[in-house]
């Protein structure tokens, strides 16, 4: 790194080929040790690492207390080496120690010991928690990210550009961030949820290929892998097909995942969104344990079990003995624990089954089975002695649904572990389920995705069948992130949210800025976004995006170390034309 003029190296940055150089360092007390009567230890720290300092006893100097020292660069003496510190051959001598500011005690240890600190303090505490190692490599990996991004995409013609944080209103499926306007009492702007129409504008604009990478908020409930704030990188381009969207966003994923862990990452696999729940039970498969979902229906075609007969889908999982041993071996209380998450998920029952000896099925159900029956069912699952099978019969989206939450809970290793495996899931519905109040349909991704070729003669006569053009991209059961290829006839566009029961005037009101351009040359266009936090914290082995974030909101969206979100006074209140309720009566 380039000297500065305080300093001449970082502190990580000393080795024995810098033995006999004087040094400038400055950075952080990490610790103060005495070295009998004369003489101290003071181990140096800043974002490269630590070095050990060999400091004149009667030096004040405490925990967190910032210095800059000088002095020559010598190799430890014999027995001293510490091989687990990458300064640990060499140590600073005949050291001149400069106080540059105090520090009181911190209130948590500012190295590995702070993981075991509860969280809340951290973040109460955030900007001494990124002191330490491991939330500096957190960050700089994320800085890798975006610069390997950034460099593959304008590598391949694309064009940064940023767009409006102040937006109307738009329905892209989740809850909006208002913000009032003080020059129109009553009106509102919302807080991007993603640049979805900027881009698309752009596109007709002429641009041809953009990207960015954006902030996106969205008021959803928190959890390990969503934040109120999130960073995407956000992508479109014109004259497309899918297939070149998932060219040029997977080299650009390629590229931040090479820069982090220096290895070419596996190829990204492909699926469709119907074999994905067939074969996972998920949209968001996890592709690095097996325990897929197994089609029995033809198996109990012809059943006399009552709770099978007439079933329109059954399915089943197998949990291999060998590989999860623990499940394998469950005891009554666990399987009925395991029955009643199955009701918790939809499902009206869960049949358990363990295989024994020659193939001797153990279940409260096996007296009910054919000898048939049984010996299809263990040749179609593959059982064999030590296995346990669990079985769901109804109908085909609640069999997937719960025997793919089952696969997780038993099977999933933590995102982070093991091989990283990439995966597109193509062909999502255009539509997903029926709106119980209006009692149209749902669109599946947002409402500008162009329905897929094949299936437009279905679009208004059964449209909970039509295929999107849309696509996600999935890392080890985490989405990253989603695209399509876009409506860009504006008479489609119409048509489509005709469907989700949005009237031509309606859309005119809401969208009128968005549709109007359409009529003055829309190019066929597509593009994608995923989510830089997420990515970011796989590939640093984390398995909570507030991890890799500077300065996140806790799972409840409080922000410790500012206390936002906090009472807004009735003067400014008043300037935007707003009263508040009081808070509802605890019941």
């Amino acid at each position: 790194m380039k000297s500065t003029a305080m300093r001449t190296h970082m502190c990580g940055e000393l080795s024995e080929t810098s033995i006999g150089s004087t040094v400038s360092l400055c950075g952080w007390v990490s610790r103060r040790r005495e070295h009998g009567e004369k003489l101290a230890f003071v181990d140096l720290r800043d974002h490269s690492g630590v070095i050990q300092c060999v400091v004149d006893n009667d030096v004040d100097v405490r925990s967190e207390y910032v210095v800059r020292i000088t002095g020559v660069v010598r190799a430890r003496p014999e027995g001293t080496v510490n091989e687990a510190l990458a300064t640990g051959r060499v140590e600073v001598g005949d050291c001149v120690v400069e106080v540059l500011n105090i520090a009181e005690p911190p209130p948590f240890p500012i190295d590995a010991r702070a993981d075991d600190v509860d969280e809340m303090i951290r973040l109460k505490y955030r900007y001494l928690d990124i002191r330490r190692e491991r939330m500096q490599k957190n960050l700089r990996v994320r800085a890798k990210v975006n610069s390997a991004i950034r460099a593959e995409m304008e590598a391949n013609g694309f064009l940064e550009v940023e767009t409006p944080l102040l937006m109307p209103s738009t329905p892209e499926g989740a809850r909006e961030f208002l913000v009032p306007s003080r020059k129109e009492h009553g009106s509102f702007f919302a807080l991007p949820q993603s640049p979805q129409l900027w881009k698309q504008l752009l596109m007709v604009a002429g641009v041809d290929r953009y990207f960015q990478i954006a902030k996106c908020l969205r008021d959803e409930d928190l959890r390990a892998d969503r934040q109120y704030e999130f960073m995407q990188m956000d992508a479109e381009m014109s004259f497309v097909s899918q297939e070149d969207v998932l060219e040029f966003i997977g080299k650009a994923v390629v590229a931040a995942a090479k820069a982090v862990t220096g290895e070419e990452p596996p190829q990204i696999q492909r699926i469709t969104w119907r074999e994905a729940m067939e074969r996972f039970g998920v949209d968001k498969p996890d592709l690095r344990f097996g325990m897929e979902l197994v089609e029995l229906t033809s198996v109990f075609s012809g059943t006399e079990f009552k709770a099978f007969a007439g079933a329109p889908s059954i399915k089943g999982i197998r949990v291999n003995a060998s590989q999860y041993p623990e499940a394998a071996a469950y005891g009554r209380n666990k399987l009925d624990a395991l029955t009643d998450r199955a009701k918790k998920i939809g499902a009206k029952g869960l049949v358990w089954m363990k295989i024994g000896a020659s193939g001797v099925i153990d279940s409260p159900v096996a007296k009910f089975l054919s000898d048939s029956e049984r010996s299809s069912l263990l040749q179609t699952m593959g059982a064999v002695e030590g296995d346990l099978l669990l079985l769901v019969a109804d109908d085909w989206e609640t069999t997937c649904e719960v025997l793919g939450t089952l696969r997780n809970d038993i099977g999933r290793p933590p995102v982070h572990e093991g091989p990283y495996r990439y995966v597109w899931v193509t062909e999502f519905p255009l539509f997903v389920g029926v709106d119980p109040t209006s009692g149209r349909p749902r669109p599946g991704h947002h409402p500008f995705c162009h329905p897929h070729p094949d299936d437009l003669h279905l679009l208004s006569s059964e449209p909970l069948k039509v295929r999107a053009l849309a696509y996600d991209l999935v890392l080890n059961g985490w989405e990253l992130g989603s695209g399509s290829i876009r409506i860009h006839d504006p008479e489609m566009q119409r048509q489509v949210f005709n469907e989700l029961g949005i009237s031509d005037e309606e859309a005119d009101k809401r969208f009128g800025f968005f549709l109007q351009p359409f009529k003055y040359g829309a190019p066929p266009h597509g593009g994608f976004a995923f989510g830089i936090d997420r990515l970011t914290a796989i590939l640093a082995g984390e398995e909570n995006i507030r991890e890799v974030v500077a300065f996140p909101k806790t799972q409840s969206g409080a922000d410790p170390m500012t206390n936002a979100p906090t009472p807004v006074d009735a003067p400014q209140l008043a300037e935007l034309g707003l009263r508040t309720l009081p808070p509802p009566a605890s019941s």
